[in-house]
């Protein structure tokens, strides 16, 4: 199979352009073509265009053909496979999997097809339910503290974008796409330059995977907290846990800890139980809204509004004068900032999309990177508390009644407080209220955001629009703690190993993103199967 690149085609163009491109190029009919990538590149306003990558099947002598083209243009098609490993699990007791995002999900599965039968708690409701809580939670400023944004089937990126880029490059990304697509997620995801699913259509895929897990016959209990590992010479013995006002203890020897990145009294119990953990760098901000139209407008020009590009998206960073880096993040075309706290007497505000990306405003986080000599003390849990510090202070700023502080830029340029909206409605479902993000966040981050605002206006024209508003604090955009494990996946207690304790994916410490998680739930199911121990 030939693999051909770098096939631009015009904005408006059919399958059959695609094929006809690849027939110049190979000199012969395709009898198939398969999109590897799929891209749009609109740095000329007045040449957008799309640039393919495709797999071709055709009758033609791929030796000679590779040898008279261009290798940048056409190169031999290297098909990725997942090869399960081989099953050393000895052991007949059924491993635990705490937490069902992405991490925990794809860990599941996999043990599931395994024939392991894993049991899998989750704080939060099932994906139905914890809809209808966080709707609540939205419409009447009732938080659930166990099933919101944060917590619940699917985990944070339920309510988000469902945004797959990642910056990894670990293979195991392909099998993550695979599974998305063969639980309901769109096909496009495979080769779109910026995949998503959408969170209206993430509903549909985490009840397929929680589907074909339990009929595999894991168990996933909802509304189960984890409250305690039972720990004996060195091992995993078992864990306790709450569900329905019940203290249940279970029998395992491995336990996966895939618990989100916001699972803050969990990690205060790990650390309690002294397991080993280290802080780790995190990035704080707020979340800048403007109208879609106009992101759409600065990005594609007269091609704005054209079905086949839909909602534009942005990418940007840059290191401000001050010197800390800062950059967009979790870009949410034609989407919503939404209020996602789990904690009570704590506001942050995220980003959301469905799959159409047809609302009025696009948002992103703009975010200032937060390094340990940043925080306040050197407790390994320092992060979480200056998180929390922040969160405070929004809530309290905003009203006490998790209403979002938000402010125009022109007025945050100004370092003055807003009093009043402009031509940009804010988005946020629980209200905002116009004051001064400055009294929320360290003047490290607001300084850098300030700077970086007018650099990054040079790189999208109008990005630093006087009227576009930043609603605050986005602060969970990764954990600020790192449960250290070793090269067998597995975690420890001060200088002695701990058999059987696996932390995984974001709250953890090891990803940033859902398919980043997805992976590292791969990577822990893997390290199961070995069978190997720090102690062997």
């Amino acid at each position: 199979m030939l693999r051909i690149s770098n096939i631009k085609m015009p904005v408006e163009h059919t399958e059959e352009d695609v094929k006809l491109q690849v027939q110049k190029i190979i000199k012969a009919e395709p009898k198939e073509i398969r999109i590897f990538k799929r891209s749009i590149d609109s740095r000329r306003k007045d040449d957008i265009h799309f640039v393919y990558t495709v797999d071709v099947v055709a009758d033609v002598d791929e030796a000679k053909v590779l040898k008279k083209s261009d290798p940048k243009k056409v190169s031999e098609s290297v098909i990725y496979k997942y090869e399960k490993p081989e099953n050393k699990r000895t052991s007949k007791l059924r491993p635990v999997v705490v937490g069902f995002g992405p991490a925990g999900m794809f860990c599941a599965l996999l043990l599931a097809r395994e024939g392991l039968k894993p049991l899998v708690i989750e704080r939060g409701a099932d994906v139905d339910q914890r809809t209808k809580d966080v709707h609540k939670f939205w419409d009447t400023r009732t938080l659930n503290t166990n099933s919101n944004v944060q917590f619940g089937e699917g985990g944070a990126g339920t309510f988000s974008d469902g945004k797959l880029t990642t910056g990894i490059k670990d293979e195991r990304q392909t099998k993550v796409f695979e599974e998305f697509i063969h639980f309901g997620a769109p096909e496009q995801i495979m080769y779109s330059n910026y995949p998503h699913i959408g969170t209206d259509k993430l509903v549909t895929v985490v009840k397929n995977f929680r589907k074909e897990i339990i009929e595999l016959g894991g168990e996933i209990h909802f509304g189960a907290k984890l409250i305690d590992l039972i720990i004996y010479n060195n091992f995993i013995q078992g864990i306790t846990y709450e569900e329905n006002g019940r203290t249940i203890d279970f029998e395992t020897d491995t336990v996966v800890l895939a618990i989100g990145h916001s699972a803050r009294d969990t990690v205060e119990m790990l650390y309690e139980k002294g397991i080993n953990m280290i802080q780790k760098p995190f990035s704080v901000g707020a979340r800048i809204e403007h109208p879609r139209e106009f992101i759409d407008q600065a990005q594609y020009g007269k091609y704005a509004g054209h079905p086949a590009l839909g909602a534009a998206n942005y990418k940007m960073a840059c290191h401000p004068e001050h010197g800390r880096g800062t950059y967009t993040f979790c870009m949410c075309p034609g989407g919503t900032v939404v209020a996602a706290s789990s904690e009570e007497g704590m506001l942050v505000v995220n980003g959301m999309s469905e799959y159409a990306r047809d609302k009025e405003n696009s948002n992103s986080a703009l975010l200032v990177g937060i390094n340990p000599e940043d925080f306040p003390s050197d407790h390994p849990l320092a992060g979480m508390h200056l998180q929390r510090d922040i969160e405070k202070k929004a809530f309290e700023l905003g009203g006490k009644d998790y209403t979002a502080p938000c402010q125009l830029v022109k007025d945050f340029l100004n370092n003055e407080k807003s009093t009043k909206l402009g031509s940009v409605k804010p988005s946020c479902p629980t209200g905002t209220t116009p004051s001064d993000i400055r009294e929320i966040l360290p003047q490290k981050v607001t300084d850098n955001m300030a700077d970086a605002l007018l650099k990054m206006d040079k790189m999208l024209k109008g990005f630093a629009m006087p009227d576009a508003v930043l609603t605050a604090p986005e602060s969970r955009s990764s954990s600020p703690v790192r449960i250290v494990r070793d090269d067998f996946y597995q975690c420890g207690r001060g200088n002695d190993p701990l058999g059987g304790l696996y932390p995984c994916g974001e709250g953890a410490g090891y990803a940033g993103g859902i398919v980043s998680a997805a992976v590292d739930g791969i990577r822990c199911y893997e390290a199961i199967l070995s069978n190997v121990t720090p102690f062997i």
